[in-house]
């Protein structure tokens, strides 16, 4: 057997079993490597230049900062939304939606994002009316806008495994991400208005203009995120570095919801969840080594093209991998593990590294709300405290949205090109 491919069946038969991913990515490197006759020290050395990357320590500054704005900005966030957005029908729904989209480019975490906007607005929303199910499965939809609108640790991993830009890989989510962001506040306003519930009596004009005033230094967050990035004032670690302190300025001193004694543990929290990520994409580097040695990418190149050479075909059974994919194995290890096996593919089909990017990363983003594993779906049903079935029956619906806007994404280069190409003018 292809040795890439024993590795690829091992890795997944691990994780059946319950074996954490970093742990089943070593052992299924480990063994590959003895079965094909391979240098074991590989591994080591792999995984080390796997993760001695300047662009990766984005992902703890990033995980940070959606520490440092859990409390007092998240709340500042959605009482923005809903000044602007409480009068629509299914208000508190589309608020979510938005406020995810706000926390999301902040935070860059589909996790982080479904605690904070979902921890306030899932219980308000059972409050109103909706159904718990629908209240759980909404957030969790709009948390996967997380990992896809910048700064996207998904993003940041993909472009260092496949020396992209990141910045432009950046630029290039802006139109996915939000644009999922739309149709998902379009579906809710769809469901409430069948379901009778309607919105907030819109506040005077007043009344916006202060609380807009008070959540100032909240919303001055993304713009300095985002702006410095693509204006090209800093990078995207430095601008990592940059939201870091300013979350935690404006935590300690403006809104004065973080405690200095609070300010340890959250730094190991973030720590203990970045050391996981750059673990897996250490051991998934050498992984990814054993099965481009192996040939498994060029096999798999002669496959496809032997299934078909339609482009629209190739492309299709590329999304139906990665969803199935996104669906068993951790989100960052799938990047690091398939991206070198399909770039080469994607290449001869005249497609971007920088449109392939996305697209993986919207892929495996539906992952986080997909059983079996579906982390953010649980999440929001745990947050919901509502029978897992019911939340999947209203997250059915959504996901199904979601796919076909991958469609669209995928079969529509403008919509990740058109950014980029401005960036470069």
């Amino acid at each position: 057997m292809n040795v890439g491919a024993l590795l690829i069946l091992m890795l997944l038969g691990l994780s059946i079993l319950g074996i954490p991913v970093g742990f089943s990515l070593g052992i299924a490197c480990i063994v590959s490597l003895l079965k094909g006759g391979l240098p074991a020290v590989v591994l080591a050395q792999k995984t080390f230049t796997g993760i001695d990357s300047v662009a990766l320590l984005a992902i703890p500054f990033f995980m940070l900062a959606g520490n440092f704005m859990s409390g007092s900005c998240s709340k500042k966030l959605v009482a923005v939304a809903d000044c602007f957005f409480g009068w629509i029908t299914g208000s508190l729904a589309v608020v979510c939606v938005f406020a995810s989209a706000v926390f999301a480019a902040i935070s860059g975490s589909g996790v982080a994002t479904v605690s904070a906007i979902g921890g306030i607005l899932i219980p308000s929303m059972k409050e109103e009316g909706y159904s718990g199910g629908f209240a759980a499965a909404i957030a969790s939809a709009a948390s996967i806008l997380g990992p896809i609108i910048p700064p996207s640790i998904f993003l940041i991993v993909y472009g260092n495994a496949t020396e992209t830009s990141i910045g432009a890989l950046f630029m290039g989510a802006m139109i996915p991400g939000f644009g999922l962001a739309v149709i998902l506040a379009i579906y809710a306003m769809f469901y409430a208005k069948s379901k009778g519930i309607r919105g907030h009596k819109m506040k005077p004009v007043k009344e916006i203009a202060k609380i807009t005033l008070n959540s100032i230094w909240a919303l001055f967050m993304p713009i300095l995120v985002l702006g410095g990035i693509f204006g090209g004032i800093f990078t995207a670690t430095e601008a990592a570095a940059v939201t870091c302190a300013y979350t935690l300025f404006v935590g300690l001193f403006i809104y004065r919801d973080i405690k200095f004694s609070q300010v340890l543990p959250m730094c190991a929290e973030a720590g203990i969840t970045a050391a996981t990520i750059l673990l897996l994409v250490g051991f998934a580097k050498g992984a990814s080594w054993v099965v481009v040695t192996s040939g498994l990418p060029q096999a798999i190149i002669e496959l496809f093209l032997a299934i078909t050479e339609s482009k629209f075909v190739i492309l299709l059974l590329i999304n139906v991998l990665l969803l199935i994919v996104g669906m068993i194995m951790e989100a960052n290890a799938a990047i690091v593990m398939l991206a070198p096996i399909l770039v080469p593919l994607v290449k001869t089909l005249g497609m971007t590294t920088i449109h392939f990017g996305v697209i993986m990363a919207l892929n495996l983003c539906i992952g986080l709300i997909t059983p079996p594993v579906g982390t953010c779906i649980l999440l929001g049903n745990q947050i919901a405290d509502e029978k897992l079935s019911g939340t999947l029956k209203h997250a059915m619906p959504m996901i199904a949205i979601s796919i076909i806007w991958l469609l669209i994404v995928t079969y529509v280069p403008a919509t990740v090109e058109f950014l980029p190409s401005l960036m470069q003018n």
